[in-house]
């Protein structure tokens, strides 16, 4: 094939650049925003881009408002918890059905793919919570997501794909199917484990409905909670410091953004070297 023309490659080029821009300049500007005082917000329309006087005022403002720093020691727990639980679950179901001659191994995995097609809906999913006393409870933010069928249909996908020999030669041996799982299975999944470890934790750090629909309590509130409040809804945000030193209300928000964006942020690059392997594992290959 030719090599692209000069004027081609530079096309893409600017592409590039402006679609990195599209992405980049909004988190800067937040970040921004977040730093700035009362005057720079006013005078760039309320959106800044490079503050003149950068300064922590928001972040101390709001972690020593006690609110956002609650939300966030429960964000992480109920990411933390649910993330580690789900990805015992998956690992479980997805083993019990790539076994055929496991039992029931057909109508559960039915019941799994009907999941994927059908969702009994908000009001349902809210009286079983209900009657299972899972209301105002930090459970009711963990279970109820704990599964995703896709990801069993994933993990069930790439179990399968492991030569039979070597389940074979692992129950010669003597190993159980725990034996087999633990040390067999699961060290040759680490790649697709740590892909539903990192779609479940940006699914639990995201999440604020179920928050919304299952907690009275706002001590219990999650992070995504607390910055819907406060940015959404324009909530006015409370904090200990004296009266003269409060940072503008728009860099509260964007403060508490930036708290809730920069955990994934974090943990996403520790998994990436395993985020493409894991995705295509278990994809049909032609």
């Amino acid at each position: 094939m030719a090599p692209p023309h000069p004027v081609m490659r530079a096309v893409k080029g600017v592409v590039l650049l402006l679609c990195c821009a599209v992405v980049v300049l909004p988190f800067v500007g937040v970040v921004a925003t977040s730093l700035a005082d009362q005057q720079q917000i006013t005078a760039a329309g309320g959106y800044v881009l490079w503050p003149a006087h950068p300064s922590l005022d928001a972040y101390a403002a709001i972690f020593r408002g006690g609110v956002v720093t609650r939300a966030t020691l429960v964000s992480i727990g109920v990411t933390s918890v649910g993330s580690a639980l789900s990805v015992i679950v998956v690992a479980l179901l997805a083993y019990s059905l790539s076994r055929p001659g496991s039992f029931g191994h057909r109508p559960i995995l039915m019941l799994v793919l009907v999941t994927m097609l059908f969702n009994a809906g908000m009001i349902p999913n809210y009286l079983l919570v209900k009657q299972l006393g899972l209301i105002d409870s930090w459970w009711a933010l963990i279970l109820p997501p704990l599964v995703s069928a896709f990801q069993v249909i994933i993990v069930r996908a790439f179990f399968m794909e492991v030569p039979t020999e070597i389940i074979d030669a692992a129950r010669i041996d003597g190993a159980s199917e725990l034996q087999i799982l633990t040390r067999i299975m699961l060290p040759l999944s680490k790649a697709v484990l740590a892909v539903v470890a990192l779609f479940q934790a940006v699914a639990y750090w995201s999440a604020f409905f179920n928050a919304m629909l299952y907690i009275n309590s706002t001590d219990k509130w999650p992070l995504q909670l607390v910055l819907r409040t406060y940015v959404v809804d324009n909530a006015a945000i409370g904090t200990d410091l004296p009266g003269e030193v409060v940072p503008p209300q728009q860099s509260l928000q964007m403060a508490i953004l930036v708290v809730s964006l920069v955990p994934i942020l974090l943990v996403y690059p520790f998994l990436q070297k395993h985020f493409a392997k894991g995705v295509v594992i278990g994809a049909v290959k032609g």
